[in-house]
């Protein structure tokens, strides 16, 4: 999959929701404590941390915090954006600092996660304001996969969360694809549309969201979910 123009298309529509009358303290339930404002400056600085990233081959960039009126806001953001573009579209080999040896350290990596950082918070951002859209099947599927072969084998690397003591099948009806996490055979089996898989394992949905059927040991299905398996 391409990603830059995935990267581009959803900053492009998470920039359409900041509009002059945007109510920048509205809550964000998804994302804790956070206000539209507080999610929108997390994007800026993340933006702004990639391209240091990419251009200095450092992870320690601190950028001033966005301004907080909606106009302000706007512009940084735009300005954000346009400068992850514009720097993640170097060749993908490029070499770049990034959070993990487990995958290659270049341009192609910030593609994909910064592509799936936007979608997720374009999703929290659509939440907040009352209009969540469903993820593309493709986006979806690459998400989950994302999840398992990088953020939970992390966060059980990092002390972050316990090793599964079992193992869980994730099945996705609509793309006839499974995942499985864990050691031995499964206990367990989530099943479900893809978009709505990927927002359980980011604790956008809940467990027993019914838009996903269990099979087996959901108790033990669920403690394996409760990881956490993402940042």
């Amino acid at each position: 999959m391409d990603f830059l123009p995935v990267l581009r298309d959803k900053l492009t529509a998470y920039g359409a929701l900041l509009t002059p009358d945007a109510d920048l303290t509205a809550p964000v339930p998804s994302c804790g404590e956070w206000t539209l404002y507080d999610l929108t400056d997390h994007l800026v600085q993340g933006n702004r941390w990639v391209v240091t990233a990419v251009a200095e081959g450092r992870g320690d960039h601190r950028g001033e915090p966005a301004p907080r009126d909606a106009e302000g806001l706007r512009a940084a953001f735009d300005a954000s954006a346009a400068a992850i573009v514009e720097s993640l579209s170097a060749d993908p080999e490029t070499p770049a600092w990034t959070f993990t040896s487990a995958m290659p350290r270049n341009v192609g990596f910030w593609r994909r996660r910064r592509a799936q950082e936007t979608l997720m918070h374009l999703w929290d951002a659509q939440a907040a304001l009352g209009k969540p859209e469903p993820f593309d099947l493709a986006l979806a599927t690459d998400g989950i996969t994302e999840v398992f072969e990088l953020f939970a084998p992390r966060m059980v690397s990092r002390g972050l969360a316990p090793g599964p003591a079992a193992a869980l099948t994730v099945r996705a009806t609509d793309a006839d694809r499974t995942w499985t996490y864990g050691p031995g055979t499964p206990v367990a089996e989530i099943a479900g549309p893809a978009s709505d898989l990927l927002l359980v394992l980011w604790g956008r949905k809940p467990a027993g969201d019914p838009a996903s059927a269990w099979n087996g040991d959901r108790a033990a299905g669920e403690r394996i979910l409760a990881g956490p398996l993402v940042p």
